[in-house]
């Protein structure tokens, strides 16, 4: 999707995609989505986070996130349109995926 295409979604069209996305939250302070992942040690968060990084990549949109030992927490928005778009509901369930059928 090009930049000039992602378009900033309204609230209904957010409320609509939050009911089909698992284990995320729309956070309060800010247009993003949240979740946090837990691992059983390091090199699975870390297996974890570089197959959505090559997933991520491939979509131009990338991820807010922190890693602590076995934990990685990942805010999605899109700050090209100073909102949500789909890109980050895409992304998201991508991520879920991952987490779901790891590779490793």
């Amino acid at each position: 999707m090009a930049k000039d295409e992602i378009v900033k979604m309204g609230d209904a069209d957010v409320t609509d995609a939050m009911q089909d996305l698992v284990g995320w939250t729309l956070l309060k302070d800010r247009p993003a989505i949240f979740k946090s992942f837990k691992f059983e040690n390091f090199v699975d968060a870390w297996n974890f986070m570089d197959e959505v990084a090559y997933n991520a990549e491939d979509m131009a949109h990338h991820p807010e996130w922190t890693n602590v030992y076995n934990r990685v927490d990942i805010t999605l928005s899109t700050h090209d349109v100073g909102g949500l778009s789909e890109l980050d509901f895409d992304l998201a369930s991508i991520i879920n995926d991952i987490f779901e059928n790891p590779s490793k």
